[in-house]
């Protein structure tokens, strides 16, 4: 058995609202004993022991969003490959590049980031692999990027879990992209949970927060940096998205057993068919929440079916996926 690979990975990647899901797969890729961990930040300075500093990173990061300026590997010592996982796209040389993308907002027409797209086709056109969140998002990131197929894997990325008491009494509202479905059901769902004892919690974006505050006093809305307590909170959990990101809250909310809705988009009908109740129309969601708050049989069998597919995306199935992309891309270097 040859030596570990050295894989310098980027702990300022893809930050959830729930954790720290970089650090998380951190950890577990080091504990594997296969991988020799550099860690470092694109973004900010180093947060923890032996994290590597970047020298004249803050003078980088302008270049480093379009793919462009210094090699990133030049300030990470001897490593056989970079792995990054958020807006930044450092330029390699020498080395091969991995490229997580789990938001595909930027990719798509009506919200298309032209320097995200261009940098990212910058690094594809250099040899770097992607790595998609599902295989939805590679079928969006091939037909934008015209990538070589054989260079984009779907590895989904760690979610953490997260322990939720069994007397939860909100109906939390994750909305993410889409907010036109939350002001309309709004009214109906207080109506509904609030002589159950319940509340509804929204968790939005600043931009959406406002919309939402016009609702009045009956809905509480809290920023998605409360993600983590709010989820504390839940008795029930639906889950409002234009299938752009990967559904890290809701997975999280069934691997705690709390039953979760969710809209039947490409990514959701992947990932979470047959463990939440998928909605084809909103017209459907007071009765399901409904049916998920009063029903102690629907509640039990939504809740082992939630943590047996949220196990799925646990950091050690998210490091297992990492590693086996690795070695392959090492592997087609002929290393």
């Amino acid at each position: 058995m040859g030596r570990p690979l050295r894989v310098a990975l980027d702990l300022d990647g893809s930050l959830e609202s729930l954790g720290d899901s970089m650090t998380d797969l951190a950890d577990v890729l080091e504990a594997s004993g296969e991988v020799e961990l550099v860690r470092w930040r694109s973004r900010s300075g180093p947060g923890g022991p032996g994290e590597v500093r970047v020298a004249g990173r803050a003078a980088w990061t302008p270049g480093w969003r379009r793919a462009l300026g210094p090699a990133v590997d030049r300030f990470l010592g001897g490593v056989d490959l970079v792995h990054v996982a958020g807006r930044l796209t450092p330029p390699t040389r020498g080395v091969p590049l991995v490229v997580s993308v789990d938001d595909l907002r930027p990719l798509r027409d009506e919200s298309r980031e032209h320097q995200r797209v261009r940098a990212l086709e910058r690094v594809v056109a250099r040899g770097a692999w992607i790595a998609a969140s599902t295989r939805a998002a590679r079928h969006e990131v091939l037909a934008v990027l015209g990538a070589d197929p054989s260079r984009v894997a779907v590895v989904p990325p760690a979610v953490p879990r997260v322990e939720v008491p069994a007397d939860g009494r909100a109906l939390v509202v994750n909305v993410t992209g889409v907010l036109q479905p939350v002001l309309d059901l709004a009214g109906p769902l207080v109506d509904l949970v609030g002589p159950l004892g319940g509340r509804v919690v929204v968790l939005a974006s600043e931009q959406a927060a406002a919309r939402l505050r016009a609702l009045g006093d009956a809905v509480e809305v809290r920023p998605r940096r409360e993600a983590r307590r709010t989820l504390g909170e839940a008795r029930v959990v639906w889950h409002v998205s234009d299938g752009a990101r990967f559904p890290s809250f809701a997975i999280a909310a069934l691997g705690a057993g709390v039953p979760t809705l969710a809209r039947a988009t490409a990514v959701n009908r992947e990932l979470l068919s047959g463990a939440a109740a998928l909605t084809a129309s909103d017209a459907e969601v007071r009765a399901l929440v409904e049916e998920l708050w009063t029903s102690g049989a629907r509640r039990a069998v939504a809740a082992a079916a939630g943590r047996a597919r949220a196990s799925d995306f646990a950091p050690a199935r998210a490091a297992r996926g990492y590693l086996s992309l690795y070695r392959e891309v090492v592997r087609g270097l002929g290393a």
